[in-house]
């Protein structure tokens, strides 16, 4: 707690750790009341303090550059998450075990944790509590081992990431007029390495954090699994940023119902998670309109998994195809959510505009030949994200 309170103070100074320990001890005096929904309701409250353009101007005053002004209202957004943890737990403990609930101290522990300290990833607090308590130390030998293994990964990653960004100008293809005039399969070629380049900064952003994270004994969220095997929206969401799927799962979607208030209850509960997510993200109209798409995304392979899972179509299916054919019909089906899940991914890199300009000139302009070219591609795309993920769940 010291220590990420010492590193917290040599990166964004005196301003920055009064913010973060502002945020947290009001939090923490909320949760006092054991209750869920003012502990949600202060948690919104903080977070939308952050697009205050008061509050801003005040914040900007104390920082020379914009990169130091905007990693404060980084790390304040991902700190959002760890003190709602914190509290949300702390007023689902039952009166008779009030008193032995985790103290002050452990929040600050929790919340300053250095590692994860800006950029994550999420570690929900019961975990990170009972980590805490049992670390899983290795030997010096063995730590020498892990260490040399995450470094020599990372900075793999980063070498390729960096060639990316140096010899492929990923960031500004966004607003380059390359995307009007490139060739359909210039496109298709690009659309790709958007998304798998977004994967590989992560693997970085993530991969430091969860490296010191090995060493201090406690075990971080799995890394992003790469999107190259994504081949639907809920696998995307599922796997690649686990620990915040994980936080939505525990603190949003299962409080609201999730799958056992019916099918209205349903829509509402993956509604709600999905507003979450764009407000935490920034409350943009892009974010919205991405949030939106995704929602409809799941929705959709939600009802279309529940249909065929009826026993009269899936004994239909079982009667009259193959295990290959139903494989086949599997991979054509992914292949257009592939497609899809691609493109809403696009809007939430580059926005909007983005998006619209892929699907107007593959889904509008090419049809029909380009944008059966790029389902045939997905398709065959597919087939390998199903085998993987079968060998997966294997093993």
């Amino acid at each position: 707690m010291v220590y990420g309170m010492w590193a917290c103070w040599c990166v964004l100074g005196t301003p920055g750790v009064a913010m973060v320990f502002l945020h947290t001890t009001i939090a923490f005096c909320v949760a006092q009341f054991r209750s869920m929904l003012l502990s949600w309701l202060c948690s919104l409250l903080l977070l939308s303090t952050l697009r205050l353009q008061s509050v801003d101007e005040v914040k900007r005053r104390w920082y020379e550059t914009d990169s130091e002004y905007y990693l404060l209202q980084f790390t304040l957004t991902v700190r959002c998450l760890f003190y709602t943890s914190f509290s949300l737990e702390l007023c689902r403990q039952p009166a008779p075990a009030q008193r032995a609930s985790p103290s002050f101290l452990w929040l600050l522990a929790y919340v300053f944790y250095y590692p994860v300290f800006h950029n994550g990833p999420i570690l929900n607090f019961p975990e990170f509590f009972k980590q805490m308590q049992q670390p899983e130390l290795s030997s010096p030998k063995q730590s020498l081992c892990i260490l040399a293994k995450g470094l020599g990964r990372l900075l793999c990653w980063w070498w390729l990431a960096e060639l990316m960004v140096h010899l492929m100008f990923m960031h500004a293809l966004y607003s380059s007029p390359l995307l009007e005039s490139a060739s359909c399969w210039t496109l298709g070629g690009l659309a790709l390495a958007q998304v798998l380049f977004f994967y590989v900064k992560y693997l970085v952003l993530f991969g430091v954090p969860a490296l010191l994270m090995h060493l201090d004994g406690l075990t971080p969220p799995p890394l992003p699994r790469c999107v190259s095997t994504m081949f639907s929206f809920t696998g995307m969401w599922r796997y690649f940023d686990v620990g915040l799927h994980n936080f939505l799962i525990r603190y949003v979607y299962i409080p609201l119902g999730g799958s056992q208030r019916g099918l209205l209850g349903t829509l509402l509960s993956t509604a709600m998670t999905f507003a979450f997510v764009s407000y935490w993200h920034g409350s943009y109209e892009d974010l919205w309109c991405w949030a939106a798409l995704n929602w409809l995304g799941v929705t959709v392979e939600s009802g279309a998994q529940r249909l065929l899972e009826r026993r009269c179509i899936r004994e239909t299916l079982t009667r009259y195809l193959s295990p290959q054919a139903r494989r086949r019909l599997h991979a054509l089906l992914a292949s257009c959510s592939t497609s899809m899940l691609i493109l809403f991914n696009l809007v939430f890199l580059g926005g909007i505009h983005v998006g619209k300009t892929y699907w107007d000139r593959i889904f509008l302009q090419g049809w029909p030949w380009v944008t059966l070219s790029v389902l045939g591609f997905l398709y065959c795309y597919s087939h390998v994200g199903i085998a993987w993920a079968q060998t997966y769940t294997v093993l």
